[in-house]
């Protein structure tokens, strides 16, 4: 696995753990963005029903996933960021924790390589960005990859030290891809209840202290593994599991479940 890990000083009160693909972000994952910058929408619907079927292991979608970005590049991966349908309030709702003197992780199977730019910045949805974003979207071919690299730019500027306090992600090669993914270091929905532990002790929490909010199978272990969790827009493998369930596209209304409850 790979993590990233900022350095806030004091012990925080309560450790908050979310989930990226279907819940961070609103009905599509980071394997579906990257996809759609490649023109490979019909292949990774194809790939990621097969491993929802459990036809496959996360290391196997690993393998298959890499083959297919075989053309991918940062400006890719960056426009991927950029364009996902994140949900609304992600960076207020990580403001508001880390001024209770809490803080905040992002555990996802999903690559690193995408996973990691939570650590920087807390992502904003395409109708609340600015006149450089937008102007990215409107522009012509020719012009949509400079125009990205600045809009980015800025926002990391703007944004540095108000991401997640830590993220964890699959182990990937870096872009563009010189070796195939290592199995050994492809998360499974298993390592988040380890990787959760792991965040426990570097920020000197229990696991009485932890929130969970995820959407899937991937995330039930970690669910049943701490007292507070919020299925956001869950589907049936969290029916019962979770302390309370939101659906919608805004994050602070979810959160705010977390506030009103324990």
């Amino acid at each position: 696995m790979a993590s990233s890990l900022s350095s806030p000083s004091g012990r925080p009160s309560r450790l908050h753990l979310f989930d990226l693909d279907g819940t961070l972000i609103h009905g599509s994952s980071a394997a579906v963005e990257i996809s759609h910058q490649l023109g490979l929408d019909d292949e990774i619907r194809e790939l990621e029903l097969a491993f929802a079927a459990g036809g496959m292991t996360p290391p196997d979608f690993a393998a298959r996933a890499c083959a297919m970005w075989s053309e991918l590049t940062e400006d890719h991966v960056t426009a991927a960021f950029l364009e996902a349908p994140w949900l609304s309030g992600i960076r207020e709702v990580w403001d508001d924790i880390r001024e209770r003197g809490e803080r905040s992780a992002v555990i996802s199977l999903s690559p690193d390589f995408f996973v990691s730019r939570l650590l920087v910045q807390a992502p904003r949805p395409r109708a609340a960005r600015g006149a450089a974003d937008t102007a990215a979207d409107t522009a012509g071919p020719a012009r949509r990859t400079d125009l990205r690299a600045d809009a980015v730019t800025d926002a990391v500027a703007d944004a540095r030290g108000r991401g997640a306090d830590a993220t964890y992600g699959s182990r990937w090669p870096a872009v563009p891809f010189r070796e195939v993914p290592d199995p050994a270091g492809i998360l499974s929905a298993e390592a988040k209840v380890r990787i959760a532990d792991e965040l426990c002790a570097q920020f000197g929490v229990s696991r009485s202290e932890c929130v969970a909010y995820g959407d899937s199978m991937s995330d039930a272990a970690l669910f049943a593994a701490v007292p507070v969790s919020v299925a956001v827009n869950g589907d049936g493998h969290l029916r019962g599991l979770a302390s309370a369930e939101y659906e919608g596209e805004d994050l602070r209304e979810a959160y705010g479940l977390v506030r009103k409850g324990p």
